[in-house]
């Protein structure tokens, strides 16, 4: 079965050369290979045939068949790597502490410990409706997930 550090190997020299970040690697027991790169720049489809191509011109299918995907990860993915968040600052996130809370709002920073959002909260004064803003902080490592939130 084809490992996932084989598939390092193999692209760790592009991914320098292209100025790319490997994100994960996903291998199924079919052998289907999800390979997903970012960039602090924008990803191209160059870059990504670039990968497959360093992968798949170094493997032999006829030793062991696979397929391949090389792709930035998607929108509704969850973030894995500090760039998610770097690349994020100034848009709505959503996140999913390990106790269960959701909070969404805009992601102002990141650093290797904990994120600043600002939410909005609507609260009660007077018998009327009252929207505030927060700050809130929160431990990287009491969050279960954080994903982008599209808005059109």
């Amino acid at each position: 079965m084809i490992t996932k550090e084989q598939i390092i190997k193999l692209i760790e020299e592009k991914l320098k050369e292209e100025d790319l970040i490997l994100v994960d690697i996903e291998i199924k027991p079919t052998n289907k290979i999800f390979v997903y790169i970012d960039s602090e720049k924008s990803v191209t489809i160059d870059d990504c045939i670039k990968i497959s191509r360093a992968i798949e011109f170094n493997l032999d299918r006829d030793v062991e068949d696979f397929s391949l995907e090389v792709s930035t990860p998607g929108l509704n993915q969850p973030f894995i790597i500090p760039l998610q968040y770097k690349k994020n600052i100034n848009k709505i996130v959503e996140v999913i502490t390990l106790e269960g809370e959701r909070h969404e709002g805009k992601l102002l920073s990141h650093n290797n410990n904990k994120i600043e959002l600002e939410i909005e909260k609507k609260i009660k004064n007077k018998n009327k409706k009252q929207t505030v803003i927060e700050k809130l902080d929160v431990d990287l490592e009491k969050i279960k997930s954080t994903k982008a939130i599209i808005t059109f």
